[in-house]
């Protein structure tokens, strides 16, 4: 029964959470805030009307692992391994370094713990949150939702990697080894899952199943997402690696696209798991702990602008057209790319409950963490979206791009069979 009442309150939060945020003009404060924000009002620390437990955890991993799910799926690896992807990659390192040599310092005047926690943490783009922020503005399909797109999925698949390799208990070597074993492992599901060609007897049934009660593909997207998790666990790594790869291989199966599949998994991740997923982030938090030392709090979130923002917006402004006549970006736009690509909150709850069940960070310095990214999410994409409004990019019409962010000659087609 107490489960039930605290599905039911989780539930109610979520349904209030979007009307709400409709109600502010331009949804200056996005859904995710307001999720988070209610989750601390019904959790633990403040009515206790919602507890966590074993039904509302099984839903809360399974809303992580659709996160990154989506998040992978949106990548396209045709642009991470461009000029782009390329520009992104050398980005996150920078910013990786800057963040270690940062809390370096933290640490060694004692002000620090979890110093390898806290550096990842500072460096994680939310790229899953910011996709319905750029899908609702029209800005995802454009050189500038290409750019953030690009910055936010090393601002993910760094961090994740960064976890497994860091903070596991075997070590960075044997880490790295691990790991590399299941990438292996994760390539050979995707050569077996590419073996389902078209024509077979098994690709007739899965198309006759898709779009009747069976709803097939989608129950095949759970068991990867599942598989990938269970494999990841295995091997001692945080659940988000086995969802991200989850997501990548997903991609690979239907590189088009495929509008059905998506609209499903779009109903099944933002309308269940999602939300149920930041309430309970939100519930893990203890105001008595953020309120006790607010200056951390505000330094952590100055350090993400800094350390995260800052050479995104190097970059991003020196980021020249491919013709070589100018910068891609007025200097708004390139603020506004730094912005959106500092906003943070999957990754920093995934790094802080894997330092905590380490017991390399306490549960109050999670909460203040947490708390960080929860700012981030609220002020950062606000204040892109109100430059936004004035914003003038000196790159006109562009060439569409797909939904991932490589363009294409005509609009990107979605087959209706996988």
């Amino acid at each position: 029964m107490e489960a039930a009442v605290s599905l039911f309150w989780i539930a109610l939060v979520a349904v209030a959470s979007p009307l709400l945020s409709a109600l502010v003009p331009r949804r200056l404060v996005p859904e995710t805030v307001l999720l988070l924000a209610f989750g601390v009002v019904i959790g633990p620390h403040a009515l206790g009307i919602a507890t966590m437990g074993e039904a509302v955890d099984a839903f809360r991993e399974l809303g992580l692992g659709m996160l990154f799910l989506l998040a992978g799926y949106e990548i396209e690896l045709k642009e991470l391994t461009g000029r782009g992807g390329r520009r992104a990659l050398v980005t996150w390192v920078c910013c990786f370094l800057l963040a270690l040599g940062f809390v370096g310092l933290l640490g060694l005047s004692g002000l620090v713990t979890a110093e390898i926690a806290v550096a990842i943490a500072l460096v994680s783009t939310a790229l899953g949150v910011l996709l319905p922020i750029l899908r609702d503005s029209g800005q995802l399909s454009t050189p500038f939702g290409a750019t953030i797109l690009n910055h936010g999925a090393f601002g993910e698949l760094g961090p994740v990697i960064a976890m497994a390799v860091l903070l596991g208990t075997r070590g960075a070597l044997k880490s790295i080894l691990v790991l590399g074993v299941f990438a292996v492992l994760a390539v050979g599901v995707t050569y077996a899952s590419t073996r389902v060609l078209p024509g077979s007897r098994l690709h007739r049934l899965i198309s006759a199943g898709q779009e009747t009660t069976a709803q097939v593909t989608v129950r095949l997207v759970v068991l990867l997402l599942i598989t990938l998790s269970i494999l990841a666990a295995a091997f001692q790594f945080d659940v988000v690696l086995g969802a991200f790869a989850a997501g990548f291989i997903l991609r690979r199966l239907i590189p088009e696209g495929h509008r059905s599949l998506e609209h499903k998994l779009d109903g099944l991740a933002f309308g269940l798991v999602i939300p149920v997923f930041f309430v309970t982030s939100g519930m893990g938090i203890d105001p008595a702990a953020v309120a006790s030392d607010p200056l951390v709090l505000i330094a952590f979130v100055a350090a993400i602008v800094v350390v995260r923002g800052g050479p995104i917006l190097v970059a991003t402004m020196t980021e020249r057209r491919p013709d070589g006549a100018g910068p891609r970006f007025s200097r708004r736009d390139s603020v506004r790319v730094a912005l959106y690509g500092s906003t943070g909150l999957p990754i920093i709850v995934a790094v802080t409950s894997v330092a905590v069940s380490n017991g390399q960070m306490s549960q109050a310095s999670s909460s203040l963490l947490v708390a960080g990214g929860a700012v981030t999410m609220l002020l950062l994409p606000m204040a892109a979206t109100l430059l936004g409004g004035r914003s003038s990019a000196p790159e006109a019409a562009p060439p569409p791009v797909t939904a991932a962010g490589s363009v294409t000659p005509t609009p990107h087609a979605h087959p209706e069979s996988p």
